[in-house]
């Protein structure tokens, strides 16, 4: 078993949903850096919560403990290591789920794996509580990609049939994203993100839930980054946004339209300005060959509804062996795109940076 992820910048998550407390361990970080505590508690804090009618009624503080790697908040070269405790846990909701696994959760299978000893509390280690603490560890990487002049930003492209303007893949500015990281719902069109608003509404007072598309940007990637085949740049970036909870496809530039283009159409022509080289198009999303191309890496990560629902739906009983009803209890988000969208980019920022510190070397 592995939660760890990365060589260069190695995370290492701990904890489960409802244990006492929940982390990460960082490898990787060289000594003299100082920890903007400031980018921390905006990712943690102020975007990722959505403390709203929106999401669930779990409130954590996610206040947390810097306990090694770092003096005065500067590393110290050791391994740093970040604490969140919990406390507004309500384990007693999920008593039912020892026995009754609920549909489209990870119970059923870690039940088998575990040998019946998987925390079904909260979802345990399968639950997106889990990013909180890998917000701590990618808001470090983000902050030392922008020290290189790598930027990643992300908008809810869509939530259910609710969908924000397309975006000319040929022409992405930075300033097309400026106000990204204060929005809640990170949309181009406002009034896109009331529709998306209704949809979850919707979803909610009908007891059900609700998914969506996240479109994710990164500028100014170096060119070269990744390696071919196995170790490909999508490769790399699909493995690490799979492992957020929710997870359930990803595409690269045109995506699947790609397969309904002609070469001639769907080929990125080369041109010199300013004495760099650029694409007229960018139907490749920044990545060829499993290489950075230097254009912006563009990808969209389609984020399931949330299987924690109140309607009463179909399940077994594994004790009796037999098939029954499930209600389930307890505090869950209608929606997960918004918080599942911080985790996306948390862990894209792992990502790269491992990458280019690979390249550094």
């Amino acid at each position: 078993m592995s939660y760890s992820f990365g060589k260069n910048f190695k995370v290492t998550l701990f904890g489960q949903s409802h244990s006492s407390g929940i982390g990460l361990v960082i490898d990787g970080i060289e000594a003299g850096y100082k920890i903007n505590r400031d980018l921390i508690a905006k990712n943690l804090d102020r975007r990722r919560p959505g403390r709203n009618e929106f999401s669930s009624p779990r409130k954590e503080e996610d206040s947390y403990e810097l306990v090694s790697g770092e003096v005065e908040d500067i590393t110290c070269g050791a391994p740093l290591c970040a604490i969140i405790k919990n406390k507004d846990q309500r384990s007693k909701d999920y008593d039912n789920l020892r026995d009754m696994p609920r549909p489209s959760h990870a119970d059923y299978p870690a039940y088998v794996k575990f040998a019946s000893y998987n925390d079904v509390r909260g979802g345990g280690q399968f639950s997106g509580r889990m990013t909180a603490p890998l917000v701590i560890g990618g808001s470090i990487a983000e902050d030392l990609l922008m020290k290189r002049g790598i930027k990643i930003y992300s908008r809810i492209k869509s939530i259910g049939l609710a969908e924000d303007c397309e975006i000319n893949l040929d022409d992405i500015k930075e300033e097309n994203f400026y106000d990204f990281k204060d929005q809640v719902f990170p949309v181009i069109n406002p009034s896109s993100r009331e529709k998306m608003e209704a949809e979850i509404l919707k979803a909610k007072e009908e007891g059900d839930s609700i998914g969506g598309i996240v479109e994710t940007f990164v500028l100014n990637m170096p060119v070269g980054i990744g390696e071919p085949f196995f170790d490909s740049l999508e490769s790399v970036i699909s493995h690490a946004v799979f492992s957020v909870p929710g997870i359930k496809g990803i595409e690269f530039g045109s995506g699947f339209e790609a397969a309904k283009m002609l070469g001639s159409t769907h080929n990125d022509s080369y041109y010199y300005e300013n004495n760099k080289i650029k694409t007229s198009t960018n139907n490749h999303g920044g990545i060829i060959g499993g290489l950075s191309s230097g254009m912006p890496i563009v990808f969209r990560t389609a984020v399931k509804p949330t299987s924690s629902i109140a309607k009463i739906q179909d399940t077994v009983s594994l004790k009796e062996k037999n098939n029954t009803k499930l209600e389930i209890v307890g505090r869950h988000d209608t929606s997960i795109v918004p918080r599942a969208l911080v985790a996306i980019e948390m862990i894209t920022a792992i990502t790269l940076l491992d990458l280019v510190m690979e390249g550094e070397r």
